[in-house]
């Protein structure tokens, strides 16, 4: 398939967290050629780990159907834990000017906590996309694997750009790890990790246009002469 023309450079400076997706169907074939591609990301001799649920149609509403009827779920239904159990800086920091960002957009004060809520529920209707990508791979990988997932899961996004689509990763829904595994038919012996919606970006959603900050390359790299 002829993957319209944007650089990577390109690719990865557009790349954004999309929050608001229109209803416009994604084709298969487009699908089925950014995994294509993305499975050209390297992994510890080739073992190529990755497994992938695409969610759409009557799948996926069956999937966002079972998580609204359960509310918040127990944390025993987590697939793992994502975040530090207790947050420390500069992390910490990041975390809220992210929140803090998205919320102003969105017209929410720190008091309004049913708007807020009613956002973060927004993870589990995949942000209106037509598509969920739910990523796993066997449970009885380490470490390097959880690495390989995540190049895989970054080319996924970059070349949903490449395709004039956007994405939003989301590990919102690391808590209904007992759902997920029930609804997608998902082994006990696989472990899932997250989702990525994909889909044609809402431009007139005002949380869309939420621009997260990057700390500079001196903050974060160490160079050795």
């Amino acid at each position: 398939m002829q993957v319209p023309e944007l650089s990577l450079v390109d690719a990865i400076d557009s790349r954004r967290s999309i929050r608001r997706f229109l209803p416009d169907a994604v084709p298969e074939a487009v699908v089925r050629d950014i995994l294509e591609r993305a499975a050209r990301a390297p992994s510890g001799s080739n073992i190529q780990p990755w497994k992938v649920r695409v969610v759409t149609g009557a799948a996926r509403q069956r999937l966002v159907d079972a998580v609204s009827t359960i509310g918040a779920p127990p944390p025993e239904d987590a697939e793992y834990r994502y975040y530090p159990d207790d947050w420390f800086e500069p992390y910490l920091s990041r975390r809220r000017a992210c929140g803090l960002g998205l919320y102003q957009l969105l017209g929410l004060t720190r008091e309004d906590k049913a708007g807020m809520a009613a956002q973060q529920a927004r993870n589990h209707v995949l942000f209106d996309a037509p598509v969920g990508l739910f990523f796993s791979m066997d449970r009885r990988m380490n470490q390097g694997s959880w690495l390989d997932m995540g190049m895989f899961i970054g080319n996924v996004m970059l070349l949903a750009r490449a395709h004039g689509l956007e994405t939003c990763p989301q590990a919102a829904w690391v808590g209904h790890g007992a759902t997920i595994h029930r609804v997608l038919e998902m082994p006990d012996d696989e472990i899932f990790l997250c989702a990525v919606c994909l889909g044609v970006e809402d431009v007139g959603a005002p949380e869309n246009t939420l621009r997260t900050d990057r700390a500079p390359v001196d903050e974060f790299t160490l160079f050795l002469r």
